[in-house]
């Protein structure tokens, strides 16, 4: 198994990005990334994808997403030509909030990736023709401005970036529209607590939306994610809670309120429990 390093690609650390068209004649060795997210577009042809043992055919107007801590090689490729974008997950943060709301988004570049690190996984965007079409035309612009490096390249190539990052997310919540998939359903759990998570949002709240018994809503959560629903809410609390012990003089009473916790004994034991400190100690630290 070998390490793949994103600076073997790109020397800049100020930007650490990279677009590439890739093609492959022969069998690819097993690695992994090393600290950065790779989104792949099939473009032509197919292979064997091999992640952690398992293989998953992909095939012309396959779209997916490869974590760092993920194994993985192409076997047997056939006039197999890709596009390979490589990122920092950072970068999806500088997206807007309403994003991660958005059930697309959640299941390709968030759940999805996740699940094959433990569960043999075989869904994937798959895009029609027409779409791949346009999704190439905005890679075409993409590889130009990455080559080429005209001033303000690197803000236009995070614009074109977080714009094809939309446009799959919304090609991916097409697809699993009225698809009965354990992703999907996960997939709108998360985006629905990202929206409401500073409300009084309930389990049957949550499996309501999702469209499933609170059993199933805890069981696909238990076994994909190894936590709660409500343990994944309290931790999306937390950080908005932090953020407030950072940015303003709340008392810790009104950040406990503002974070989504009715009871602020209960949010200071839950805060330590996470974080190893006070609310107050994590304030004067500057963190933990």
């Amino acid at each position: 198994m070998r390490r793949v390093y994103l600076d073997w690609f790109t020397k800049d650390e100020q930007f650490p990005f990279y677009i590439e068209y890739g093609g492959h004649e022969e069998d690819m060795y097993v690695h992994k990334h090393h600290n950065f997210t790779e989104l792949v577009i099939v473009l032509h042809g197919n292979a064997a994808h091999v992640i952690n043992e398992q293989s998953y055919f992909v095939k012309k107007g396959d779209v997916f997403v490869i974590n760092g801590d993920t194994l993985h090689a192409y076997k047997e490729p056939r006039h197999f030509k890709i596009c390979n974008i490589m990122f920092r997950p950072e970068i999806l943060k500088s997206a807007g909030s309403d994003l991660k709301k958005v059930n697309g988004f959640q299941a390709l570049f968030v759940v999805e990736p996740h699940f094959r690190n433990f569960h043999h996984y075989q869904s994937k965007l798959s895009l029609p023709i027409p779409n791949l079409e346009h999704v190439s035309s905005q890679v075409d612009m993409m590889i130009e401005e990455y080559n080429h490096k005209p001033q303000g390249y690197q803000t236009m190539l995070v614009s074109k970036f977080m714009e094809l990052v939309v446009y799959l997310s919304r090609q991916y919540g097409s697809m699993e529209a009225g698809k009965e998939s354990h992703v999907a359903h996960l997939a709108s759990a998360i985006s629905f607590m990202e929206d409401h998570y500073l409300e009084a949002v309930s389990l049957e709240d949550i499996a309501r939306q999702s469209e499933i018994s609170v059993r199933h809503l805890n069981r696909i959560f238990q076994t994909y994610y190894e936590t709660t629903p409500i343990s994944y809410l309290h931790h999306l609390r937390m950080e908005h809670a932090c953020k407030l012990l950072m940015m303003t003089k709340l008392p810790i009473t009104e950040v406990s309120y503002n974070s989504g916790f009715n009871d602020s004994n209960y949010f200071a034991r839950q805060f330590r429990k996470m974080y190893g400190m006070s609310p107050k100690s994590f304030r004067n630290n500057g963190g933990p």
